[in-house]
């Protein structure tokens, strides 16, 4: 069946057009042309001129929906999860799973790859944040879980088929060789939770490690003396830094400092989200610690950060404010460039024809309309 979106204003790799048809056909964007040529569809949809963007990515999905990942790694709770942020214009995400025991971790992966192979809605693969992380950083993970990464367990990190691994950890609690083979197997590496130094940091970059997960937050500072693993990511043009553009987890003007350190387009919204996005409950457990909404923040009994009640459409709302930058741009940091650092650039991220019609519609204030998976619409208003 062929879709038509007509009467939007679409965010294209050229930037903003209107006037033109985007035609979808099965799970892809066919062609996109002028409204006033020929062209012909089974199903219309008037965008009622709101804006069309890429749908969003978040690499960093700990829950949501009232569901944790790290309670019941399973297809129903990845399902549940996916559900609850697409109502906030997620279109792909990886469930997270923070610090626990390998088992745990062994069950989390089997659940994504029978989520995959179901076609759950959104699911790219998996972010395995820890246990591999520095107990001096551990933020609110268990420290009776962390432990260091071993050659013993590099085939459990690379044992997902069909999606994409993330994995999060302290480059000082493993080797550079084990971090390279890694890479060289297909897995994204990334540094959290690290006391590095910048020499530590800046080998594990010369050996696979690409991305910074939640930049600032639980890792080595930017020092006068001693650069850390901010100064490294920060240093390094090439590599990803993951952002909580909450006004909580780091102040503004420091996320805005970064930005004009390094190429604007290697850093991404993440939500670091927790069971509370998308659901009236704004308390839960984590590991058995209290955890509860403060002020707008997420915080544990001693009143630490633990990840985030904030959603995608919410961080690129928030980005245009906090960081100067426009909505394309911010789209951007929340749609092409996540999917550039998990290696999906050709396929996800962009409206354009040949890509995956993942795709969200939102009003003026950046509220989300409809979302778009695969060229499945959520809920359909067809004219």
């Amino acid at each position: 069946m062929t879709q038509a979106l007509v009467n939007g204003r679409i965010l294209r790799e050229s930037g903003w057009t209107e006037n033109q048809v985007v035609l979808i056909e099965g799970d892809r964007i066919a062609r996109i042309v002028a409204r006033d040529s020929q062209w012909s569809a089974e199903r219309t949809y008037d965008l009622q001129g709101q804006t069309l963007l890429p749908g969003f990515i978040d690499v960093q999905v700990n829950g949501g929906g009232g569901v944790l990942f790290n309670d019941d790694p399973s297809v129903a709770s990845i399902r549940e999860i996916g559900r609850a942020h697409r109502r906030f214009g997620t279109t792909g995400f990886l469930p997270t799973l923070i610090s626990d025991d390998l088992e745990v971790v062994s069950r989390a992966v089997k659940a994504t790859q029978d989520a995959i192979e179901a076609r759950v809605p959104g699911v790219l693969g998996i972010h395995i944040e820890g246990p591999f992380l520095n107990a001096e950083r551990k933020g609110v993970h268990d420290a009776s879980k962390l432990r260091w990464l071993k050659e013993d367990a590099i085939g459990l990190l690379t044992s997902l088929k069909g999606g994409k691994t993330l994995v999060t950890l302290a480059p000082e609690r493993t080797t550079p060789q084990i971090i390279r083979k890694l890479r060289d197997a297909g897995v994204i590496v990334s540094a959290g939770h690290t006391n590095g130094t910048y020499d530590e940091i800046r080998t594990a970059l010369d050996h696979g490690l690409t991305g910074f997960t939640h930049l600032f937050n639980a890792m080595s500072q930017l020092t006068g003396r001693e650069p850390g693993a901010v100064g490294a990511a920060l240093d390094d043009d090439g590599s990803w830094c993951g952002i909580i553009v909450d006004g909580h987890h780091v102040d503004p003007v420091v996320l805005k400092i970064a930005m004009r350190s390094k190429r604007k387009d290697r850093f991404m919204l993440v939500t670091d989200a927790m069971p509370t996005v998308g659901a009236p409950a704004k308390s839960f457990r984590l590991q058995g610690r209290p955890i509860s909404v403060n002020d707008n923040m997420l915080v544990d009994e001693h009143g630490r950060l633990a990840g985030s009640d904030i959603d995608m459409a919410t961080a690129v709302r928030n980005a245009p404010a906090m960081l100067e930058v426009d909505l394309a741009q911010a789209a951007r940091m929340a749609s092409l460039y996540p999917a550039t650092f998990l290696g999906l650039e050709g396929h996800f991220g962009r409206i354009e024809p040949g890509y995956r019609a993942d795709l969200v519609l939102v009003d003026a204030g950046v509220r989300v309309l409809e979302t778009w998976i695969a060229g499945d619409a959520a809920s359909s208003a067809t004219q």
